[in-house]
């Protein structure tokens, strides 16, 4: 099969350090490749990959991140390959969809919505959802889909779990993972580590404008006093270290989280997590056999629970993170989707948007 995948422009794929996006477009373009199919891949140029790369810019702009003339160039840069291709698969979210959408094309479209929904989004999709299949990446990303949108299926986002080593012996150690901003929760993180009496280590990415504020006016000050260990430039390596050894993984969600990578990884590392229960949080957290789930916001109620993992099992968590997120499962269920596409046993696409899709 001939698959066209189309990456954000702005990072490399796999990232070298945060980047939940690429490694999903990185793994997809790597099994799909190793299953023998012919994947061309639209990336940034410091991008690696087995299937065929191709780039409209030669290096990653992250000080970029949002800029459309850019990605309106590496939309259309990839779009015109699709006249050669079975199945186009794009990971951006406003141009790319909505050149698809717009018609022409002969090649049909996936389209994997990787963000929330926002009001400017919804106006976009409710166009297009009729002309491409949109994907979830959970079933409650998809339950808040806005009224007259279509999500055609849901597929959990997955994971290179061979990339993950579980850690049986856990160290007195609490750790965080995620971008410094409210929807991540790192200051809620500092606060249990501080009540319980234990060292966190904050791994956390620190590169937009936005993300630097949110570290100087409300992590930092949150810190004072506390034993924290601030890592702002974490590699894939050392985030598995450290998840194969902490006591615990926290995720302080202060949003609806579409999905929720961090604690896929975790599950793949043997730690269990304590994650606010909101958007797909109780998708990738099983209550009491991989983690904890607690009440959105409740920091009492997160502080006790870390109390409460001693009958965690790591191969229980490893083996979850297998069965529900690994990258071989996403490539699976994504060919499945393809396939029913490309190849209809009635009109093209029709009995695919008639039945729904397939889910996860």
């Amino acid at each position: 099969m001939r698959i066209l995948q189309i990456a954000p422009p702005w990072f490399p794929v796999p990232p070298r350090g945060y980047g939940g996006i690429e490694w999903i477009v990185s793994s997809l373009a790597d099994g799909l490749t190793d299953l023998g199919h012919d994947v061309t891949l639209v990336a940034n140029g410091d991008s690696e990959t087995r299937a065929e790369l191709v780039s409209v810019y030669d290096a990653s702009t992250p000080h970029r991140l949002g800029d459309v003339w850019m990605e309106a160039a590496h939309a259309v840069a990839a779009y015109l390959r699709a006249a050669d291709v079975d199945v186009v698969h794009d990971h951006t979210g406003v141009i790319g969809p909505a050149i698809a959408a717009a018609g022409g094309l002969r090649a049909p479209v996936v389209n994997t919505l990787h963000g929330p929904w926002t009001r400017d989004n919804t106006v976009l999709y409710r166009a297009i959802s009729r002309h491409v299949a949109l994907t979830a990446i959970s079933h409650d990303q998809a339950g808040r889909a806005p009224d007259g949108v279509r999500v055609s299926a849901v597929v959990h986002n997955g994971i290179e779990t061979d990339a993950y080593t579980v850690g049986r012996d856990r160290e007195d150690f609490l750790l965080f993972v995620g971008r410094a901003s409210h929807e991540k929760g790192p200051e809620i993180a500092v606060e249990v580590a501080r009540r319980l009496g234990m060292p966190l280590v904050l791994a956390m990415k620190v590169n937009e404008p936005a993300e630097h504020r949110y570290l100087a006016q409300v992590v930092r000050p949150a810190m004072a006093g506390a034993d924290v260990d601030l890592r702002t430039a974490v590699g894939h390596d050392e985030k598995a270290d450290l998840m194969g050894r902490a006591r615990a993984v926290l995720a302080p969600i202060g949003w609806d989280e579409p999905f929720g990578l961090v604690m896929a990884e975790a599950a793949a590392c043997g730690a269990p997590v304590v994650a606010f229960r909101r958007g797909a949080a109780p998708e990738l957290v099983f209550d009491r056999v991989t983690g904890r789930l607690v009440a959105p916001g409740d920091v009492d109620a997160m502080t006790e629970a870390v109390g409460e993992l001693d009958g965690i099992d790591p191969l229980a968590c490893r083996a979850w993170a297998e069965g529900r997120f690994s990258a071989r499962r996403m490539v699976q269920r994504y060919l499945r989707i393809y396939e029913e596409m490309a190849w209809p046993t009635s009109a093209p696409s029709a009995r695919f948007f008639a039945s729904g899709g397939t889910r996860s």
